[in-house]
Order: structure tokens, then sequence, then C-alpha cells
């Protein structure tokens, strides 16, 4: 075989001032040695190449680079870098990463004992995106996923399962992501133009908007019969739980069918009257619509909120006996924001005076709504309001200190309690705690009527709790309280009714239950504590045999 010495090209890294670089001479050449053997009658023993000057081969190898400069800087300027806030390769991290589904599996009891008395199923809602997002995506956004572990006889089993939504199913066919996420939010001109092209989609019928494009991860619901999945822009979702510990999506529940028909991701049901109170919103006028369903699931006549004069993040609602109350924030929708590619829907409005309506539950419009103004109180979730004799209502809730980022991963919150005379408009505030009390539960049979105790996580960083407190929530003391441990986080803390036929047992006589993640041994497990007990004790230690990611609302379902 020939045997060659190849010739080396000793050139310098390429720079642009090498575009001024005049034309030389060529340098000595570069002698190529060929092997005695050589037989190749058009080489000769000794083969002459000549090479490119150094300066011309710096410009070659520069105007090539040229190209991927510009496609690099185009790039930046179409897709900018995301924060870390909405940057799904930052955000859907640790135990916030996807994880896939689980059949029906036994759990082992690793301490205390499930109480035989506990029969039904737990069940938590949560994003978990299906599909990698190449932009931004926020946790409110993530495909849905329900984790539930289902108690019989002293024993449990865990499953989780997506929502089969509209666009789980459309992206899933496709292998890639179809629908925007407006709520995330557009950071570009790139992102602008992938919208566009949706656009098109939905204009040529390979998208269909009547079958909703939500995905189903926020809350969850039991009412008319059914349990529900769901989130605030779309209708929700009816779940079906196997007598085998499965989940299954039986199909959106279209008691409403017009063009991105909507409902809170929490709803509320009277237990006196067995009717659901709930509302949806819209970035047209007008912004929010309340309305009821009967006992039998039919949907009675709306209501158009007229008093609302700019699209807001309404996210929970409260009702009492005779009354539903609403609470307008400073964050608004900003739908100009998204299209022109600068950031998030929703948005900060500094100018803003927040304020709490109040209206009756069977108005028939909103002349009856009664509007009060409360500077600074910003929430997002209600723990729960009641009636104090004829003239006033009492208010509890979470109030957002700073809003200027509520994406922002720590927030800074107070629980407070707020009482309005309904017939003067007065309003008095008081703070309950310092800590930073986010997504709390009460007994579910108080919606809406006087509440004593409350149970809340403290918040670390959205949405992972370090612990859970129970609040007296008449005379403000912390009277109960667990830390998970270093390293550990649950989120909502939910109580759970021993006896849920005797109504008259006490309002604190249950258990409070939560998913907790250890970040350091990369497991996670479900802890049942005694709602009564000063130390909230541990009743029974579930291991799980999948890491459960942190997520938002769940309940206990009765089987």
């Amino acid at each position: 075989m020939m045997k060659v010495t190849k010739p080396c090209y000793n050139v310098p890294i390429p720079h642009f001032q090498a575009l001024n670089d005049s034309p030389t001479k060529p340098k000595e050449l570069v002698t190529c040695k060929l092997s005695s053997s050589n037989t190749n009658p058009f080489l000769t023993k000794t083969q002459k190449i000549v090479s490119l000057p150094l300066s011309a081969s710096s410009l070659f190898s520069t105007l090539a680079s040229i190209p991927s400069f510009l496609y690099a800087s185009f790039s930046k300027i179409l897709d900018p870098p995301l924060q870390p806030l909405v940057d799904p390769r930052h955000l859907y991290t640790g135990n916030l990463a996807p994880v896939d589904e689980m059949e029906p599996t036994d759990c082992p009891v690793i301490e205390g004992k499930l109480p035989l008395s506990l029969k039904g199923v737990y069940i938590r809602n949560g994003p978990n995106p299906q599909i990698q997002s190449p932009r931004a995506l926020l946790l409110f956004d993530g495909d849905g996923m329900l984790h539930s572990l289902r108690f019989s006889n002293g024993h449990a089993t865990y499953c989780c399962r997506y929502v089969r939504t509209y666009k789980y199913k459309l992206e899933g066919e496709a292998g890639f992501p179809l629908i925007p996420n407006v709520f995330s939010g557009f950071f570009g001109f790139g992102d602008i133009v992938r919208f566009l092209m949706t656009t098109r989609r939905i204009m040529t019928g390979h998208i269909n908007l009547m079958n909703g494009f939500g995905v189903a991860n926020t809350g969850l619901a039991f009412f008319s019969d059914h349990l529900f999945a769901l989130c605030e822009s779309d209708l929700p979702y009816i779940i079906n739980l196997t007598q085998e510990g499965d989940i299954e999506t039986l199909g959106r529940w279209e008691f409403e069918k017009k063009l991105l028909s909507n409902m809170t991701a929490h709803p509320k049901v009277d237990l006196d009257t067995k009717e659901t109170f709930a509302f949806s919103w819209s970035l047209s006028f007008p912004h929010l619509k309340f309305f009821h369903f009967d006992g039998n699931g039919v949907k009675q006549n709306e209501v158009p909120i007229f008093s609302i004069n700019q699209p807001c993040f309404i996210h929970d609602f409260a009702i009492t006996k005779r009354f539903a109350i609403f609470h307008e924030t400073q964050l608004v929708y900003s739908l100009g924001k998204v299209m022109t590619g600068r950031g998030t829907l929703v948005d900060y409005e500094p100018n803003k005076t927040p304020r709490i309506g109040i209206i009756p539950k069977y108005a028939i419009n909103d002349s009856e709504m009664r509007w009060v103004r409360v500077p600074g109180f910003n929430t997002i979730h209600i723990i729960n309001a009641w009636e104090n004799g004829d003239d006033e209502i009492v208010f509890m809730a979470s109030n957002i200190i700073c809003v200027t980022n509520i994406f922002n991963k720590t927030v800074d919150v107070s629980l407070e309690k707020v009482k309005i005379n309904i017939k003067t408009g007065d309003v008095s505030r008081k703070i309950i705690s310092p800590r930073n009390l986010e997504f709390g539960s009460i007994n579910p049979s108080y919606v809406g009527r006087k509440t004593r105790y409350a149970y809340l996580g403290v918040l670390e960083e959205v949405p992972k709790m370090s612990g859970l407190v129970k609040i007296d929530l008449e005379t403000g003391r912390e009277v109960a309280r667990r830390f998970y441990g270093p390293g550990c986080f649950g989120g909502e803390p939910l109580f759970v009714t021993k006896d849920m036929e005797n109504i008259h047992s006490d309002e604190d006589d249950g258990y409070v239950m939560n998913y907790v993640h250890d970040e350091k041994a990369n497991e996670s497990k479900f802890i049942i504590m005694d709602a009564k007990s000063p130390e909230l004790d541990i009743v029974a230690v579930v291991k799980l045999p999948s890491r459960v990611p942190y997520g938002f609302h769940g309940l206990f379902f009765s089987m």
C-alpha cells in the first residue's frame, strides 16, 4: 500500500481582522513523501503540493464561519435565552422532573399501621409534561398527572396516570408540542411565529379548539356523582377510579359547547343543598361569569359580572350560607404583552387597588354585587369564609406580600383574617401567622361555615412545603406542627374526617395526609398524621414505588 506523509497546515484561528489581509505570494511548498512501492503512474516519488497562504486560509475560514455566527445571532434574536423560572430545562428538574405512568402497585407500610376504617382513595393533581417544551413552560402549563393511593383493609395501592386531555392526545400522536403555552407566555419573535403556525393548523382544521386546550393539572372535585380533574383554562375532565386502583379518563365534561369554554379549578360544594358553585373567566368582556349546578349536575343561568372592567387573575373564590365572594387582585391578564413576545400572560398592575366582591349566591344579575377596597391584599388561595351574624363576613386567606413577580420560586405570604361589614363596607384585617403559609385545607364539611382549624403548608419554594402547621383561626395560635426533616418536602396537607358518616364529630377529628419526597435519597412516601394530636403524630407511613413530583391540589374520595 502507498504510504503518504500528510501535509500539516499551521493555520491561525480565524478572526475578523483577516478580512483586511492583502494577498501574498505562496509560501514554501510542503513536500509529501511517497513510499518506494508507489506504482501510480500519475505521481512521482516526490510530490509537491501548493498550500494556501496563511492570510488567505484565515480569510476562507472566517468567511465559512460567518453563516454560523449569523445563525447563532439571529437565533438569539428569535428565541432569546429564557429566565430559569420559565425555562423548562431548569424548572422541570429534581423532583419536578416528569415521571412515567405506573399501573396499580401494592405499597409496603414502613411505619405504623393503616387504619382499617380508612377506605377510599387519596388522589392529587400536578404538572408532568409528556414532551419537553423547547420554549417557556411554567408549572401551571405542564400536562396533568394524577397520583393516587387506594386504601382497603389496611393495604395501600399506588397508581399514576396522565389526564387524557385533547391536548395530551393530540401532542402524543404528533410527538412534539402543538398547543402554544399562552399562559407561560412568549419571549421572542420565534414564539410568535410558532403561534401563527398553530393558528394556521387551527384554520385548516388540524386543531379543533372546540375540544379545549387545557391540561387539567390543577385541582380535583367531586360533585354531581362524578370525580373531575380541573384547570381553569378548560372544562373539567371526568375521572373514574377502578376497584383495582387504576385511574381512567372518561372524557371532557361538556356541560356547555362553546369556543374556549372553561371553569374554575376550585368549585365549591354546598353540602346542605348539594349544589356546586363555580365561575368561568374570559379575556373578552365580560371577564367573569358566575354560575352553579343543581344537585343533579344541571347548570343554571350564568350571571355575568360587568363590574370587573379588566381581565384579572381570579384563581379561587369562597361561598357562605348566602353569598359568593370574589377577590380582584393586582394580577391582570395582558394579551398584548404575550403577543409582542414580552413575557407571561399574567402581569402586575401597581396602580390597581385590590377589592373583594360579595354577591348573593342566587343573584340574577351583578347589580346585587357589592365591592369593598382592600389595599395591598392579593390572594391566590382562600381558606374559607363564613357569616358572623347578619352584617359581617369573615374571610380567611393567604395574602401575597409582594406580587411584582408571582412566578418566582420564593414567595412571601401571610395568613390573614379579613372582616367585612356588608352594610357599611368597613373592613378590618389581622395577620394570623407570620409564617409563610399556603396550600391550606379544612374539614370539608365546614365549607362556608365558621371554621376553627386550618392545616397549611410551610412554603419554602413553590410548590415545596417543608412542613405543615395547624392553626386555630379563632385565637390565631399555632396549635400543632410537623416538619418533614432536612431535604424532605411535601405539598398541600389534606384533612380527611375519620368518621364521614357522623357530621356531629369534632371538627378536627380526622387525619392529615400528604406526599413527601426525600431529595437526598430520591424517594417518596405517603404520610398520614393524627389531626387532633399536638404534634400531629404519625399514624402510618407508606413507601411509594415511584418518585412523586411536587404538585398542586388533591382530595380524598370514599369508596
